[in-house]
């Protein structure tokens, strides 16, 4: 099996997966702090700015876009981004409001980019039934011959979710989960992506060698940060298996 990929974290939902030749972002926000509303009097507030400048990021394969309806997982600076990128991976509802380079995929439909395939998995945003509210979301799957299996959750809250990927392509060599218990005033504040202790659970099933949590900062209706999913991890055991730069 080859090296470990590389994983860089830059703020809020934003990596870059260096993975199989190919150099892949995820859910892109480089945006300065600020509120975006939301409608009905709602807003999301961005309170960090993202820790690279785009221009610094150089060449992008692919973005894989878990979904392009909310700002904290597509601001406005990302979407500037799309238009210089080759190929952005999204939900197939996605792919239709942004056009360009953009290619909408089902769960479980995979494209290939060199040796390298890239499988969109399901994600679920909120509680049971949330999805005409919050819309469709997808995760990925990176595989490979001789490459270790990636996951890239998206956001997702279910761990029944993660037991059907992990039923595909378990055991998990590295977990990129969204994490941070997102809440806001939509379902009685029910989470809307992974907790520390749901995330620390994720990495059980998956049975994950490495995860590298994303989306625990940068935003104020991210509830929790570090340091929960620091205890949470080493409640769980696996406090060897989390990354945090």
């Amino acid at each position: 099996m080859t090296a470990v990929p590389t994983v860089r974290v830059f703020g809020g939902p934003t990596a870059l997966i260096e993975y199989g030749g190919l150099r892949l972002l995820t859910d892109p926000t480089f945006d300065a702090p600020g509120d975006y509303p939301r409608g009905g009097g709602r807003f999301l507030t961005k309170t960090l700015p993202g820790t690279v400048d785009p221009a610094d990021l150089g060449p992008i394969d692919a973005v894989l876009l878990s979904h392009d309806e909310h700002p904290d997982n597509l601001d406005h600076s990302g979407r500037k981004l799309l238009a210089d990128v080759p190929l952005t991976l999204t939900t197939r509802g996605g792919a239709e409001r942004l056009g360009g380079t953009a290619q909408g995929l089902a769960p479980w439909q995979s494209v290939e980019s060199g040796e390298v395939t890239i499988t969109a998995v399901p994600a679920q945003h909120g509680p049971d039934g949330c999805e005409p509210v919050t819309g469709e979301v997808i995760g990925f799957v990176l595989t490979g011959p001789g490459l270790p299996v990636v996951y890239v959750s998206g956001d997702n809250a279910s761990l029944e979710v993660v037991e059907r990927i992990a039923e595909r392509f378990g055991p998990v060599d590295t977990a990129v989960l969204f994490a941070g218990g997102a809440r806001t005033g939509i379902f009685d504040n029910a989470l809307l992506t992974l907790d520390s202790a749901r995330a620390a659970e994720a990495a059980r099933i998956l049975g994950a060698r490495r995860v590298v949590p994303v989306h625990f900062d940068s935003w104020a209706h991210f509830t929790e940060g570090r340091e929960r999913l620091l205890a949470a991890f080493a409640a769980a055991g696996l406090a060897d298996v989390l990354e945090l730069a």
